[in-house]
């Protein structure tokens, strides 16, 4: 039987492939953009996450809804974040879908959160993170509302997106001669290859009658146990492994932050690169079976060719 689904943010990272895997499961995926669009198997409907009749019109008739939108330019977070999230809860709760949400580790304490498990003590130590906390408590105590949170850790793939890979490790449309590692040695780190999360998403909402109406799994990814081995891994991918790999210079960045949004932003995130947060995925595999799993040369290397740092 044909199902369908709309994604709001097919055209990012996350939402673009939860969308190819939502196609290939169930058939028909809708997509709303402020701007014109064709193909990707996407039926591409023309309106705003911000306008919530466009939402709730372009939620008619699907069974589950897909929250991957950000604000243009991740601008004015503070102020858009929750009433974007309230748009798309009006929705849902009109077309009596599943709301699922990309999640992240910002809802944790790195100091304090060595392993993450859904439930948790939640206590963000950035401002992104109490934002992360406000959006999945809206959606717990929406009465009548379905929901469902997968969190991951930093994402990479072949949509560039706002990535910490994309925007510090290695520079889009260039040979990798060096990479850039956030992290301190013997710090571990995790991360999350796009299109598994994206299936992730899919096979979940396959057994969307089986779920609590409140439904939060951890995506354990790739583990980097020591800091050092994802950064070795993009080298090998590139075809130079013998690229030099050095520390992100994070002395000047806060002053940086005063004139440039994504680098205050940056900073922020700071104490995820100085503690380990690892993922614990035990709910996720009791729910699906098996993560969904590329081999991170296979994972790297396609991202790379997407952003033209492979010959």
């Amino acid at each position: 039987m044909t199902r369908t689904a709309l994604v709001l943010g097919a055209t990012g990272g996350i939402g673009g492939e939860t969308a190819r895997a939502l196609a290939a499961h169930r058939g028909r995926v809708k997509g709303l953009s402020r701007v014109p669009r064709t193909g990707d198997g996407i039926e591409w409907i023309l309106g705003d996450a911000m306008d919530r009749d466009a939402v709730v019109q372009a939620a008619e008739g699907a069974d589950a809804i897909v929250h991957a939108v950000n604000p243009p330019g991740y601008r004015d977070w503070d102020a858009l974040v929750l009433p974007m999230l309230d748009n798309s809860i009006a929705a849902a709760l009109a077309a009596d879908a599943r709301l699922a949400l990309p999640g992240t580790i910002y809802n944790y304490d790195p100091a304090a959160t060595p392993v993450a498990r859904p439930d948790s003590p939640q206590a963000p130590a950035s401002r992104k993170g109490a934002i992360r906390v406000a959006m999945e408590r809206r959606l717990a105590d929406t009465p009548s509302l379905r929901a469902l949170v997968l969190r991951a850790g930093d994402f990479f793939g072949p949509r560039p997106g706002n990535s910490w890979l994309s925007q510090g490790m290695v520079t889009p449309g260039k040979p990798v001669r060096s990479v850039m590692t956030p992290g301190a040695p013997g710090i571990g780190h995790a991360w999350a290859y796009l299109p598994d999360v994206g299936e992730a998403f899919a096979r979940l909402l396959d057994r969307e009658a089986g779920l609590p109406d409140f439904a939060c799994h951890h995506f354990a990814g790739y583990w980097d146990a020591d800091g050092t081995q994802f950064a070795r891994a993009v080298a090998d991918a590139g075809g130079q492994p013998g690229a030099r790999a050095w520390r992100m210079p994070w002395a000047p960045m806060p002053l940086l932050g005063l004139f440039n949004p994504t680098m205050r932003e940056m900073v922020e995130m700071k104490p995820y690169w100085r503690h380990p947060v690892r993922l614990d995925n035990t709910s996720l595999v009791a729910t699906i079976g098996e993560e969904p799993h590329t081999p991170l040369a296979e994972a790297l290397a396609t991202t790379l060719q997407a952003l033209g740092c492979r010959g």
